[in-house]
């Protein structure tokens, strides 16, 4: 009698746990959407744009290449590949800024990287990393497209 007592213990503390792990507010249907894992994360590729070998002093050319980096930004959040970008302070490592693209593989990254206008002229050079994070995150892209008051 002791032993069921027990085993019955043992199994309602495991329904509890299990339990407790469970989202309430699991949405199956937009975690399918976003393609998130049983944690609500996903791969991307985390990309640094560090200072490139390229340095020109020819300010046409330069501001030429900023203006088509600045055109790509927009068209690869308008195709859902590009999460969040945005320039880093200055630092020692020469980095600019950075990227989080909506995609698994340094192959499909670096394909959406030759497109920028200042990475092909090597104004700026890609350093890749494989992250793991929220699936959620290119949801927040909604809401910064209703925050800003001037165009960049």
């Amino acid at each position: 009698m002791k032993f069921l007592f027990t085993s019955f213990i043992i199994c309602l503390m495991g329904t509890s746990v299990h339990a407790q792990n469970a989202n309430p507010n699991y949405d199956s249907v937009l975690a399918q959407k976003l393609q998130a894992d049983d944690y609500g994360m996903k791969s991307y590729v985390l990309v640094i744009l560090k200072t490139g070998s390229n340095t020109t002093k020819d300010q046409k050319i330069t501001d030429s290449c900023f203006q088509g980096h600045m055109n790509n930004i927009k068209h690869l959040v308008k195709i859902e590949k590009l999460c969040v970008a945005g320039p880093l302070g200055k630092n020692e490592d020469s980095y600019r800024g950075i990227f989080i693209l909506n995609v698994k593989t340094f192959e499909e990254a670096n394909e959406l990287l030759q497109s920028d206008p200042a990475i092909s002229a090597q104004l700026l050079e890609p350093v890749l990393y494989h992250w793991y994070g929220s699936a959620a995150l290119p949801e927040y892209l909604n809401a910064s497209d209703k925050i800003w008051k001037k165009s960049h």
